[in-house]
């Protein structure tokens, strides 16, 4: 029972199935069947909605972008009509960064069926922009390289979104015996530690930068995280930021 509760899939597909003289445990394990039964139907059933939901979100948005571009870009458009498409698109922009949020949340809310090793400096190596601090050193954990990659970007993205003018971000990948860790800091606005949790809570997103982000970023992060069967934490710095460190195993 402790092992499907610690399991990285939600309702999971392992049961305790006891076999045995109908007595008493029998029953309790039986019931226990019965209820991760019902949750991994209530949890497949949420990703099957969000994804379809996602799916037939996208091609209106598609649409709507093609008709406003089209319109945007007609010899016979005026100022306003272009002012108005390009204020349009970026709508419509952000509404795709949503959806494409969304898709990635209930892929990443399902367990991995394939995993390789990864090593996490080289698909930092990939999202890290000039400007970045970089300590990479080989950490190779097992899992999925395009998640891996994303959880990676959203990390770097968030870090850059939510910190002060002339600020720093640092990226730093080590590795330690069956784990490798992926830490990402900035120097950003004073965070309350109370406040910290909720960073990870789909569609959190703080005023400063409400209109900027989906607020998924990190709840994606901690997602694909514990797929790969590792942890997030975050800790706020008393001078101002946020200190984000994956723990996932190694090979």
């Amino acid at each position: 029972a402790r092992r499907i509760a610690a399991a990285a899939d939600p309702g999971g597909h392992e049961r305790i199935a006891l076999r045995g003289p109908d007595d008493e445990v029998k029953n309790l394990a039986d019931a226990f069947d019965v209820m991760v039964e019902r949750l991994d139907r209530s949890f497949d059933a949420q990703r099957r909605f969000v994804a379809n939901a996602s799916h037939e979100l996208r091609t209106p948005l598609t649409l709507n972008r093609s008709l406003v571009e089209v319109a945007m870009h007609r010899r016979t458009a005026s100022d306003d009509v272009r002012q108005l498409g390009g204020k349009l698109l970026r709508i419509n922009a952000r509404h795709e960064k949503l959806i494409s949020g969304l898709l990635l949340l209930a892929r990443s809310e399902s367990a991995l069926t394939e995993r390789c090793p990864v090593d996490l400096a080289a698909v930092v190596a990939h999202v890290v922009p000039p400007g970045v601090t970089e300590d990479l050193a080989e950490a190779t954990a097992l899992g999925d390289a395009l998640m891996l990659e994303r959880l990676a970007h959203n990390l770097v993205e968030n870090a850059l979104r939510h910190n002060v003018a002339g600020g720093w971000v640092r990226v730093t990948t080590r590795s330690s015996p069956g784990r490798a860790e992926l830490e990402v800091a900035n120097s950003g606005p004073v965070i309350p530690p109370e406040e910290v949790p909720a960073l990870f809570d789909p569609f959190h997103r703080r005023a400063r930068v409400a209109a900027e982000g989906a607020g998924l970023g990190l709840s994606i992060v901690r997602s694909v995280a514990h797929a790969h069967g590792g942890e997030v934490t975050a800790t706020a710095r008393e001078e101002g930021g946020l200190v984000v460190v994956v723990t996932l195993p190694a090979p």
